[in-house]
């Protein structure tokens, strides 16, 4: 066999590895049988039972206040960073750089604790903050800032600075230079950044558990919750949507992030 065949099964094996559990939970959500994982038929009924379930709108409905609130935060500030951080050379540059880095890399328990510990230490002076959809908001903004300027960042590095100034030479403030010079030019990578910092906060489960309180609860935290009594196929065809929406906003950046 040659290398080319074996370098093929390799890669076969390892997408094998890597999906099977997924296409295990969608087939799972169309089975029939509520108990095991053998086949006894397919059926819609599960998808049926999970948008009659109340509570699940109201966790759905969280998930996606979270998510876009989230979103908008981080994609405003995370802009305006990575243009601050390509235009201009300043002191504390390379530590601000560094920094970025620690959201993306660090483990998400350690950002969870923090971030708990954080907010109790915040209320000492206002008592008005309590864990709410608003802690999981500014826990959500603080891992997603990282991924959004980092996005617009690499955008703005294929930049050419001789368009904006040429508009400078020809009379445009800076005002106008952003919207009609720059803007255009990085929309795409704008676009890209906040459907990812969407779906990590879709999908985000850790950071969430520790800076959610009583009536915050989102999708993941009721997957985990409802797992730990049995699987059941609702939690199928749930997961199986959250895959589908996931995987939609991911084909969306791979597009918007390669259009010129």
């Amino acid at each position: 066999m040659t290398a080319r065949r074996w370098l093929g099964l390799h890669g076969a094996l390892v997408l094998l590895f890597l999906y099977l559990p997924i296409a295990v939970i969608v087939v799972l959500s169309f089975n029939e049988s509520k108990y095991g994982v053998a086949w006894h038929g397919f059926t819609l009924k599960w998808y049926a039972q999970l948008f009659e379930h109340g509570r699940v709108h109201t966790y759905l409905r969280n998930s996606l206040v979270v998510a876009a609130t989230s979103t908008a935060i981080s994609t405003v500030l995370g802009t305006l960073l990575a243009l601050g951080l390509a235009r201009y050379r300043f002191f504390g540059r390379g530590a601000l750089l560094f920094l970025l880095y620690v959201p993306v890399v660090i483990p998400d328990v350690v950002m969870g604790v923090s971030l708990l510990l954080f907010f109790a230490w915040v209320r000492q002076y206002v008592d008005a903050l309590h864990l709410s959809l608003t802690t999981v908001i500014l826990g959500h903004v603080t891992f997603q800032v990282a991924y959004v300027t980092l996005v617009v960042k690499s955008r703005l590095a294929g930049l050419d600075p001789s368009l904006e100034e040429a508009a400078a030479d020809l009379g445009a403030d800076g005002w106008a230079r952003f919207w009609k010079i720059t803007f255009p030019l990085i929309w795409p990578g704008v676009v890209a950044a906040a459907l990812l910092a969407f779906t990590l906060s879709l999908d985000d489960f850790v950071v969430t558990f520790f800076t959610a309180g009583p009536g915050a609860t989102t999708l993941p935290i009721y997957i985990f919750s409802s797992v730990k009594r049995g699987v059941t196929p609702e939690i199928h065809a749930l997961s199986t949507l959250m895959i589908l929406v996931t995987s939609l906003a991911l084909i969306a950046v791979q597009r918007v992030s390669t259009r010129r």
